[in-house]
C-alpha cells in the first residue's frame, strides 16, 4: 500500500487533502482512482484511507479509522556526521531513514575536506530532506527524520546537552581493542531514550575533537576491529541498535 505523509492533519470529519509532489505521484505515476486505498501518515500514525475525489484542490482522502502497525525504533537515534565528500550524506540520509534514525545533524569537523557552500546550502538541505521523506514512505515509517542545517563543532556540543546518551565512533578505540564495544555501550540504553551518535568525516576525528567530546560527556565506542568508511559506520550502528532493541 502506498504511503504518503500529510502536510495538514485530517479534519474533524476525517478528511484530508494531498497536494504537491504526492498528488502528482498518486495521479500521474500510480494512476490511482477513486476508491483506492492508501496509507496517510499524520501525527506519528499511519491511517488507512480511501481516495474520495480528485479536484483542483488536490486528492481528497477519507480516514477509515484503521491504523497500521508501528515501525519506529524504540529509541530515538540522531546521527551527527562530519561533513563528508560527494553524495555520502545523501546515502546516509536514505539508508539511515530506512534503518530507523530519528534525525541527522551534519557538522563541520576539523578534518572535513568539503566546505559547506552557504549559498547552495538551503538547496542541499532541501534535497536531503526530500530523500529522507521518500525513504520514510518506502520503508513504511511513521516519522520523517529531521535533517538539520550543518552546525559547527561547538554548536553540536551545545546541542548534545539535550540528549540522554551521547556516543562517538572512535577508530583509535577499534585499533586498541578496548572493551568499549557498541554492544557494551548499548547495555545501558533503555526504550524511550534519546541517543546522539557522532561520526567523523573521511579523515576521522582529530584527537583534540575526541578529547572535547569526552569532556562534554560523550562516550567513545568501537565499531569492531575493522575501520569503516564514514558512510558505513552510521548504518552499522543503526543495525546494531535494531538488533538490540527490536
Amino acid at each position: 500500500m502506498q504511503r504518503y505523509f500529510l502536510d495538514q492533519p485530517f479534519d474533524e470529519f476525517g478528511f484530508a487533502i494531498i497536494t504537491g509532489d504526492d498528488e502528482k505521484h498518486i495521479t500521474r505515476v500510480m494512476r490511482m482512482r477513486e476508491g483506492d486505498e492508501i496509507c496517510c501518515v499524520s501525527k506519528g500514525f499511519g491511517h488507512i484511507s480511501i481516495i474520495q475525489q480528485f479536484n483542483e484542490s488536490g486528492v481528497r482522502v477519507k480516514n477509515t479509522g484503521k491504523t497500521t502497525s508501528n515501525s519506529e525504533l524504540p529509541v530515538a537515534v540522531t546521527l551527527a556526521c562530519g561533513l563528508p565528500k560527494g553524495d555520502k550524506l545523501e546515502l546516509i540520509a536514505q539508508k539511515g531513514t530506512e534503518l530507523g534514525m530519528s534525525a541527522m545533524i551534519p557538522f563541520k569537523a576539523e578534518r572535513s575536506i568539503v566546505k559547506w557552500d552557504e549559498k547552495k546550502g538551503d538547496k542541499k538541505t532541501s534535497r536531503l530532506r526530500k530523500i529522507a521523506k521518500e525513504a520514510a514512505e518506502q520503508s513504511h515509517r511513521t516519522v520523517i527524520p529531521e535533517i538539520s542545517e550543518p552546525l559547527s563543532f561547538k554548536q553540536l556540543l551545545k546541542q548534545a546537552e539535550s540528549f540522554d546518551i551521547c556516543l562517538f565512533a572512535d577508530e583509535e578505540e577499534a585499533k586498541e581493542g578496548t572493551s568499549n564495544k557498541i554492544a557494551v555501550r548499548l547495555e545501558n540504553v533503555y526504550h524511550g531514550q534519546s541517543i546522539l551518535v557522532l561520526f567523523g568525516p573521511e579523515g576521522g576525528l582529530s584527537r583534540a575533537e575526541a578529547e572535547s567530546l569526552k569532556d562534554a560527556g560523550f562516550m567513545a565506542t568501537s565499531l569492531g576491529p575493522r575501520i569503516l568508511r564514514t558512510e558505513t559506520a552510521p548504518l552499522y550502528v543503526l543495525s546494531a541498535m535494531s538488533y538490540e532493541f527490536e
